[in-house]
């Protein structure tokens, strides 16, 4: 599966997604005008890629720093997918990197490594 590198834009977030490293990273603002065609692509991907894991040891990265309700939606498919790779018995382990003084998303943080179960949720604060 070829690796996939989009760059930030002022309404959406770099998506860094190395298949072949099993190591995956969103990070910036997202808020895109239009979430179906900015994350359709890549979730069908990412949804392909979880599908034929065995075995693995996967790293997924967030660093958002604003998302909007349309965004929210993508992550929390996300999350679904990397739980269930993680229940089928992949090591998945979730980073959730956020300012530390920024309340809103350590909360949203929070809330989204509170579904998590199977997979490894990490909140990594930075200044």
């Amino acid at each position: 599966m070829e690796n996939i590198k989009i760059e930030a834009t002022e309404r959406s977030p770099e998506l860094d997604l190395n298949f072949k490293m099993n190591s995956f990273r969103i990070k910036g603002e997202s808020y895109p005008e239009d979430v179906t065609e900015f994350y359709g692509g890549v979730l069908k991907t990412l949804e392909s890629y979880f599908e034929e894991l065995e075995g693995q040891t996967v790293n997924f990265g967030f660093e958002l720093i604003y998302f909007n309700s349309s965004s929210a939606k993508v992550l929390m498919s996300l999350f679904d997918m990397l739980e269930e790779a993680a229940e089928e018995g992949n090591t998945v382990n979730v980073e959730w990197v956020y300012v530390s003084d920024d309340d809103n998303m350590e909360e949203l943080g929070e809330e989204f490594g509170e579904d998590l179960e199977a997979a490894n949720f990490i909140m990594k604060p930075v200044e």
